[in-house]
């Protein structure tokens, strides 16, 4: 079965690019947000099993967002992303509750599946 993954960052030509990249990977990409007010909505409408989440969305903080997936009945596997590789975000990411974190340049069909385990 596939999983579903509900996108969420700011620039909508990554969400294009990461979307075909997930699609070929075997993934259903059931749904995309540009902030953290909408990834929020999107994901109690949508329930998807995984939600890749930018760390900096224009409204709130990426890792907030995080914490508030979180405590929803079924919470989604989250895996964090950025274009920064900021040393302290994987930490960041495991005090959220989050799978963990990965850069965007080192985003791979493999990292994402070794996160997801």
């Amino acid at each position: 079965m596939r999983r579903s993954v509900l996108l969420v960052d700011d620039h909508a030509g990554f969400r294009r690019s990461l979307g075909v990249f997930l699609a070929e990977a075997g993934y259903h990409v059931a749904g995309e947000a540009a902030d953290g007010a909408s990834a929020l909505r999107e994901a109690a409408r949508l329930r998807p099993d995984v939600v890749l989440l930018d760390v900096q969305l224009p409204d709130q903080d990426g890792f907030e967002v995080a914490r508030q997936l979180a405590a929803a009945p079924s919470p989604p596997a989250v895996v964090m992303i950025s274009s920064r590789d900021d040393p302290t975000y994987p930490r960041r990411a495991t005090e959220s509750s989050t799978r963990g974190f990965v850069a965007k340049s080192r985003l791979s069909r493999a990292s994402l599946e070794h996160i997801l385990r």
